[in-house]
């Protein structure tokens, strides 16, 4: 062995595995916060429902009775749950049916708009990009029932809207917007939650780099296909974020057709469960239906994450 082996440390399993110790420690520490606030705000009322769908109902008052052990659980809820999706009495499969097609036509109206106004705040707005963003931002200063108690006063039929249409001789009579009309329940939806895609829309076009925008116009492409073959291809996956974050809420928004119309014409899944869940003896079943629905927004979830996973590698 030579004088320059001996005098070198020798690096054994024990030595190089040391340091990481307090390493992962430190990782297992950082990620504690996050895995107690899932367990407690998730995991724990996400079993509460089950119990409660699996549970019973007391014969005397009519409560709800939440069965905590698995052993105890039982199937009468998801079968009554079920009788009124697919049985002969069933009444939630036209709902569900409605709640999909005012949600599809309210997020499409929700991108044809967010679309255009978060590509020209990120393109064109310049030095007032700041201005702009506060403007956008400002709707979450005030709670969605003020906004939607706002317009409320608006379509009533001695409001603004109905008085604007007259003045304009659009319509010779106010029209009842408050009573039962499907098209006020989407723009509803739409003026809900179009801050959020504005802005998640936003912040994905303007981390395009405008070199690449430049690139495609000096390779002779105008405009039109600049925007088509470079821009939206790059800000697809904003788009599914943006559609992600406003589709799933409005899947279970109740508030705004309970403001906005109230009849049962324009009735969404999300009245069915808070009506359930608000009627002495049929908590279990909405309970059921609640969990049917967290099921049914796993996929998109799962989508998302696996398009964000396979974008990610593709970038790498």
């Amino acid at each position: 062995m030579s004088a320059q082996q001996t005098l070198l440390p020798r690096a054994g399993p024990a030595r190089r595995g040391r340091p990481k110790e307090p390493h992962r420690l430190f990782w297992v520490a950082l990620a504690a916060p996050g895995i107690i606030w899932l367990l407690v705000l998730f995991v724990v009322p996400f079993y509460a429902i089950v119990a409660i769908a699996a549970g019973y109902v007391n014969p005397v008052f009519g409560y709800p009775g939440a069965a905590w052990n698995p052993l105890n659980w039982s199937s009468a809820n998801f079968s009554a749950a079920w009788r009124d999706l697919v049985g002969t009495g069933a009444f939630v499969g036209p709902i569900i049916a409605r709640t999909l097609f005012y949600v599809a036509v309210a997020s499409l109206l929700s991108l044809l708009i967010a679309y255009p106004t978060a590509y020209f705040v990120a393109r064109f707005a310049g030095r007032r990009k700041g201005l702009f963003l506060v403007l956008l931002i400002a709707p979450f200063w005030i709670s969605y029932m003020m906004r939607m108690l706002a317009w409320v006063g608006l379509l009533q039929n001695d409001g603004y809207v109905n008085k604007a249409l007259v003045f304009l001789h659009l319509v010779s009579q106010p029209v009842s917007w408050l009573g039962g009309l499907g098209v006020t329940v989407v723009l509803g939806l739409v003026y809900g939650y179009i801050p959020y895609l504005i802005l998640v829309l936003y912040a994905g076009l303007d981390r395009i780099d405008p070199a690449l925008i430049e690139a495609g116009r000096d390779l002779g492409l105008g405009r039109v296909r600049t925007f088509l073959r470079v821009t939206l291809p790059m800000s697809r996956q904003a788009i599914l974020t943006g559609m992600l974050i406003t589709v799933l809420p409005m899947l279970g928004d109740y508030y705004t057709n309970q403001l906005l119309s109230g009849t049962t014409g324009t009735t969404m899944l999300g009245n069915v469960i808070n009506n359930q869940l608000s009627t002495p003896g049929l908590q279990g079943e909405g309970a059921v239906f609640s969990l049917f629905f967290l099921l049914a927004l796993i996929i998109p979830m799962i989508y998302y994450v696996a398009r964000t996973n396979r974008t990610s590698r593709e970038a790498v």
